[in-house]
């Protein structure tokens, strides 16, 4: 048998140093594979005891036989006469003979089998172990090395040698990777597909990534006296990030700015110089809108008759541009951060002696239909002066008007004027 022993010293090393398989689970794998051998050799493994002595590192097999007279199924039983012919003199008919299952019992072509489904069973383990210890991890923050660059995706190591993917999508717009970079990201995502290894999806564009960034930077985030309360992100570009302190005694924007700015300025490099405005978060909507697009001043707002309505946001003329952003992304962060879409709207200037000469659309009732008067008057114009102030393009889309009642409204009230 020595020559026939299945050597398992080696494999119990390497499954429990570089595997991280433990000698329960291990001894377990072992037992179904051989039992599931023995049913296919043998037809059942139910009068098998598998022993397997990870000391030694070997297993010992043995089939248990029903001592009978006369055989009807080799497998379960052996005839005393057998017995006797072996030099087993002390048997007799009802007991149970035990013998040694040697490994070429179950030849070659089940020793193949063997050791194919032993090394399916530890990959199997291996990756429920790694998609379990992963998904336990998703929204924590990751620092690995880049091994290889493509296309759509870069590989990273974990100190293990695990892969993760930093998809393109994932990734800052404009960054570009190289072997042995270090790279930070949040782990988004852990999927199981097609039995494969598990996919393990990293971002640098989530906004929980942002908000772990803080968190290392701010120790009075991690420590739970100043709570982000939400992100809102356009990545590589610019966020807003709103803060809550539950001690009146720390300011949260200058505690997440840091002196002269030396808490943020690492956040800001790691996101390739995404602006970040931290803002202090109030349940306020219509003050949350005038610090979301601060520096901008707005002169008011119209939150509409339904919750579902666009915000109106009215501005004087050279405040609309600052109010916008660069590409609209100021207004859409905006939005975004309260939760409703946002339009800025230009204020009609002040124009001195309006007062004096000005004329209230009530007065031009023959000549303008009523219900247009009330639209009119419903976005704030309820003088012929104010609506001057616009073009035809800003009255109808402001009051919801054909373009050519827009423009018949100003002819009529310009005409008043020249008049």
């Amino acid at each position: 048998m020595a020559e026939e022993k299945i050597d398992l010293k080696t494999a119990f090393a390497l499954f429990k140093d570089e595997k991280h398989i433990d000698r329960p689970v291990m001894m377990g794998v072992l037992k179904d594979v051989f039992n599931t051998q023995l049913a296919k050799t043998f037809g059942s493994a139910d009068n098998f005891d598998v022993i397997i002595n990870v000391d030694k590192g070997d297993c010992e097999i043995y089939q248990n036989l029903d001592v009978v007279e006369t055989v009807e199924d080799p497998n379960t039983q052996i005839a005393l006469a057998d017995l006797i012919a072996q030099g087993y003199d002390d048997y007799e008919i009802g007991e149970t003979f035990t013998r040694r299952v040697e490994l070429k019992d179950f030849g070659r072509r089940g020793i193949l089998n063997i050791r194919q489904n032993l090394q399916g069973r530890i990959m199997d383990i291996e990756k429920a172990n790694l998609y379990n210890k992963y998904s336990q991890k998703i929204g924590d923050l990751f620092t690995g090395e880049v091994y290889q660059t493509w296309a759509k995706e870069v590989l990273i190591l974990d100190e293990e040698g695990n892969e993760l993917r930093l998809p393109k999508n994932e990734q800052i717009p404009g960054e570009h990777f190289k072997k042995n970079d270090t790279v930070r990201a949040i782990i988004k995502s852990v999927e199981m597909k097609n039995n494969t290894t598990p996919y393990i999806t990293l971002s640098r564009t989530s906004e929980e990534f942002l908000v772990k960034l803080f968190e290392q930077e701010v120790p009075e985030i991690y420590d739970g006296l100043i709570t982000i309360k939400k992100v809102v992100r356009v990545p590589g570009e610019r966020a807003k990030v709103a803060v809550e302190s539950y001690d009146d005694r720390i300011d949260p924007i200058g505690a997440c700015i840091g002196v002269k700015g030396s808490r943020i300025i690492g956040i800001v490099r790691e996101l390739r110089n995404e602006n970040i405005d931290v803002i202090q978060w109030t349940a306020n909507t219509q003050l949350m809108i005038q610090r979301a697009l601060s520096p901008a001043k707005i002169s008011s707002i119209d939150m509409g008759s339904d919750p579902e309505d666009k915000i109106k946001v009215y501005m004087q003329p050279e405040e609309v541009k600052k109010g916008i952003g660069k590409g609209g992304c100021n207004i859409k962060l905006a939005s975004m951060l309260v939760g409703r879409e946002i339009e800025v709207w230009r204020d009609a200037p002040a124009t001195e002696g309006d007062e004096e000469e000005d004329v209230l659309l009530d007065e031009f009732a023959n000549e303008i239909d009523s219900w247009i008067i009330e639209k009119l008057k419903s976005i704030g114009c309820d003088t012929a002066k104010s609506v001057l102030a616009y073009s035809a393009e800003d009255i109808a889309k402001r009051a919801d008007l054909e373009d050519e009642t827009a423009e018949e409204v100003l002819r009529i009230l310009r005409a008043e004027f020249e008049d």
